[in-house]
């Protein structure tokens, strides 16, 4: 029977806990005895609280965890990215980790994993919104701001929140075979595979807070202007500088490069009609500065993995 180890605290996001448990416990009803998933929580001994004050309470106690378990999965905390957590915590991953098969997190539980030093040269996933911080924090890790799940030999990181539900299923899919994770993901009604990555979840580019400085300058223009050809020698002469220095002005007060942030914005415009406008996808494509659909097909499955019609078709807001 292949032990499963979900680690949990006091204020884990609690789909980070129940998400991944449902789909092992589902795939039982699918599978041999014998092949059936033991999922044994571990946390402090005393009952304590989810993010969302639902009352929970481990299995066993960190201490007690001595044992090998197949895989060991951190869950996640909205208070992860900014707290360390207690040696206690620390010492437990560690020892788990190092007996186990696999071993990864849900969430921001890699950064627990990050704090055990367990990242270091790995690549690596968190949630959309703690990516960035993640990298900074653990430099030596490679985070992909994207992916919804990633594994690196024997670990394995998800996105945020419903995410684990995904990593879950790929974990059942790699054990059991595809017929068995697609009847698990039938059961609880979610999909199989997500189609592409964070990114069409992540908020658009947001104005710069001061409204009069030269960034926010370009950026009204930009999105003024987002149907014209918006060269790096248009924004710097809008900008009154040379083609050099924009550049480099841009890159260090943007961190990204001018053409990025126009290819950007115009699919942040596209991404905004798609959602709350009947638009073809023709005059989408146009009034955003794609020039065609083919192009904006393009620009969507490099920065969003999915094509305009399956972006509209999951996200669009009732007329």
């Amino acid at each position: 029977m292949p032990s499963v180890a979900i680690l949990v605290f006091p204020n884990v996001q609690a789909l980070d806990v129940s998400g991944p448990m449902d789909v092992f416990e589902e795939t039982n009803a699918f599978v041999s005895s014998e092949r059936r998933y033991d999922v044994t929580l571990i946390g402090p001994p005393e009952l304590f609280r989810a993010s969302n004050g639902m009352p929970m309470a481990a299995h066993t106690s960190y201490e007690a965890a001595t044992r090998k378990f197949d895989l060991v999965l951190v869950a996640g905390g909205p208070a992860l990215p900014s707290e360390a957590p207690d040696d206690v915590v620390l010492s437990c991953v560690r020892r788990l980790a190092a007996l186990a098969t696999c071993y990864g997190s849900i969430c921001t539980g890699a950064f627990i994993l990050g704090h055990a030093g367990l990242l270091d040269g790995k690549h690596v996933t968190t949630h959309w919104q703690n990516a960035d911080a993640l990298a900074q924090q653990f430099p030596l890790a490679e985070v992909d701001r994207d992916r919804i799940y990633i594994r690196d030999g024997a670990l394995l990181t998800s996105a945020g929140v419903t995410a684990g539900i995904d990593l879950a299923l790929a974990i059942v899919n790699g054990d059991h075979g595809s017929a068995v994770a697609l009847a698990v993901a039938k059961r609880l009604v979610v999909v199989a595979q997500r189609q592409g990555g964070q990114s069409q979840f992540s908020p658009y580019i947001a104005a710069p807070p001061d409204d009069s400085s030269p960034l926010a300058l370009i950026y009204r223009f930009v999105m003024s202007n987002l149907n014209g050809k918006l060269s790096v020698s248009e924004l710097a002469d809008h900008a009154g500088m040379s083609r050099r220095n924009f550049a480099r002005f841009f890159l260090q007060e943007a961190k990204t490069t001018p053409g990025d942030f126009v290819e950007q914005a115009r699919v942040d415009a596209a991404r905004n009609l798609l959602e709350g406008s009947p638009l073809a996808l023709k005059e989408i494509a146009y009034q955003c500065g794609f020039g065609t659909p083919h192009r904006m097909r393009q620009v969507f499955a490099k920065r969003l993995g999915v094509t305009p019609g399956q972006y509209r078709a999951s996200f669009r807001r009732p007329l």
